[in-house]
């Protein structure tokens, strides 16, 4: 492979690699008390860089700590997991099961004190790069984690946490999330599902259904939502959601067979069904009433890992396809030879690059003391990424041609997994939307004002806006500090940097003549709402790209050549 003429498409693998090659003394992760949320300001023109600027590092520390699991687990998925045998056969071996729990993949994120591992998002990034190698493992896992038994880990009380997350975090109890139902999908505030409480205000006695429920058959644990009888500040009833820890000991829990997918399909996915199950006072998850807030903030919290998934398998299908390429001989040549398809793997390479910055960028964000609000990141990473995988795995067959489409290479099988991306944890253009709406709402707050006076005819700030376009239109010289002598990007970047500043600035105006001009109606103009969230992830993938090409040139990482080559 390494002498077949390919543009060094190993280079993106060993590019990605270089974020964690890391020598000699390093830095913790910032402790600073942080400014707003990142992608919030874009939609004012602004970029904080002290937030992005340089790319996060993790301390030798961590980096020693989380190689300690990287061998055992790169080893297990090498050598015992057979993933053409999961998908035949539709479910993961039970054998498979308790050697993920022997090695803690239950409880990457549950703190030491409740037997878990522990792990800072960026280091559970890391090793969702290697889980990831087999779809549906990477999909129970984060089923039971990353949404199952993270309620209880973002609002749980402590009697709630030290009851249920260590048999958890052991892998003894299995977690899933129990939100979708028949009737109610995107629309999450539809649910049918009702727990009422009991006369002697002991219980709640819960009903109804879920549906396309990760675990739903393996799961001892659930995190329900259900409607339920509040009393307003009014003193009015009203329905509103509320959260519960349900256990399948409770009774009334029953789960129909598993379904029969697309893709990941060892993944078990099936209805649950809750008939006059009992849950405890005790169970409520936060506050009564206050279940969508609970379902946003475990939603949100868990996307921005799909990025380091997708990188994982990219790598991996990268280094398979590119050995293909180099052996198969068409017209007394290569395929590696062709343009074509050395174009083909140069997307693979820089999608595969980008999608693994964001995410690396928006983990350390959130590793930041305070709990950031980095919900739009953790979007925009989500939409990113399984486009791109979508899209990545299509061309990987590409290459192959025929023997793509044959299961004696996963590509067929990779690309029926990827397509659940782009619809769970919320479908695409859900997210689009609450990316732009969320941004646009953060801009609207400050510059009410501003439009306010614009629309009465307020002729000094007419005029202020007048000279402003003016000078747009002449060209402006827009410096946000990433440039010069003080800047902070290395000066092989600068023209890039450039253009990232003046993309941010142009973006900020853009969104305040969209407000003035739609007011509150823009929330309708899906069309124009979409536009706004394409041009906000792309912004988010030039800076993650800047930001770690320009890191990896100072400190003088290998490939970094090959990074400066991905800023373009």
């Amino acid at each position: 492979m390494a002498g077949c003429g390919l543009w060094r498409a190993g280079a993106a693998a060993r590019a990605s690699r270089a974020l964690w090659d890391f020598s000699g003394s390093r830095r913790s992760l910032r402790t600073s008390v942080r400014a707003p949320a990142f992608a919030k300001e874009l939609f004012l023109g602004r970029l904080e860089k002290k937030d992005v600027f340089p790319f996060p590092e993790v301390s030798q520390d961590e980096l020693n700590e989380i190689n300690q699991f990287v061998g055992p687990i790169e080893k297990f998925f090498s050598e015992e997991v057979d993933s053409r045998k999961i998908d035949q056969e539709g479910k993961i071996p039970m054998e498979t099961l308790e050697k993920l729990k022997s090695l803690g993949l239950f409880g990457m994120q549950v703190p030491e004190e409740y037997g878990g591992l522990g792990l800072s998002n960026t280091m559970y990034a890391r090793l969702v790069e290697i889980v990831s190698q087999d779809g549906s493992i990477s999909v129970t896992l984060a089923a039971h984690q990353a949404i199952g038994l993270k309620g209880i880990l973002l609002v749980g009380t402590e009697e709630q946490k030290a009851k249920y997350l260590p048999k958890l975090a052991s892998g003894e109890h299995i977690a899933a999330f129990c939100l979708t139902e028949p009737a109610s999908g995107s629309d999450a505030a539809s649910i049918r599902t009702r727990a009422s409480l009991s006369e002697d205000g002991k219980y709640y006695v819960l009903n109804g259904s879920k549906v396309w429920i990760t675990n739903g058959g393996l799961a001892n644990i659930f995190t329900v939502f259900a409607k339920t009888s509040v009393v307003d500040s009014d003193s009015s009833v009203k329905d509103k959601m509320t959260a519960f820890i349900v256990e399948r000991d409770f009774g009334g829990v029953t789960n129909g067979k598993p379904e029969d997918k697309l893709g990941i399909r060892g993944s078990n996915t099936c209805e649950v069904h809750f008939e006059n199950t009992k849950v405890p006072v005790e169970n409520v998850l936060g506050e009564v009433g206050g279940g969508f807030k609970v379902a946003v903030s475990i939603l949100n919290g868990g996307r921005f890992t799909m990025g380091s998934a997708v990188a994982g398998m990219l790598k991996k299908l990268i280094e398979i396809t590119a050995e293909f390429a180099c052996t198969r001989k068409q017209f007394n040549r290569s395929l590696s030879e062709f343009g074509m398809i050395q174009d083909k793997f140069a997307l693979l390479a820089q999608k595969t690059y980008v999608m693994e910055s964001m995410t690396y960028l928006t983990a350390g964000m959130l590793d930041q003391p305070g709990c950031p609000d980095c919900s739009i990141e953790a979007a925009m990473v989500k939409v990113f990424s399984s486009e791109g995988a979508w899209q990545c795995v299509s061309e990987a067959l590409q290459i192959l041609g025929g023997a793509g489409y044959m299961k004696d290479y996963p590509h067929e099988r990779l690309l029926r997994d990827t397509r659940i991306l782009l619809i769970f944890e919320g479908t695409n253009e859900i997210l689009r939307m609450y990316i732009a709406l969320t941004g646009l709402q953060h801009a609207g707050r400050i510059l009410t004002g501003r439009i306010n006076e614009l629309k009465q005819g307020n002729v000094t700030t007419i005029l202020e806006t007048v000279g402003q376009r003016l000078r747009d239109s002449l060209g402006r010289t827009v410096d946000m500090g990433l440039t010069g002598n003080l800047g902070a990007v290395h000066p092989s970047v600068a023209d890039s940097a450039s253009k990232l500043e003046e993309n941010v600035y142009y973006f900020g105006r853009t969104v305040e003549t969209l407000l003035l001009r739609f007011g509150k109606t823009i929330v309708e103009e899906q069309m124009v709402l979409k536009r706004v969230a394409n041009i906000l992830i792309n912004l988010y993938g030039m800076t993650a790209v800047l930001s770690r090409a320009s890191r990896s040139v100072r400190m003088g990482l290998r490939n970094h050549d090959h990074e400066i080559l991905q800023k373009i």
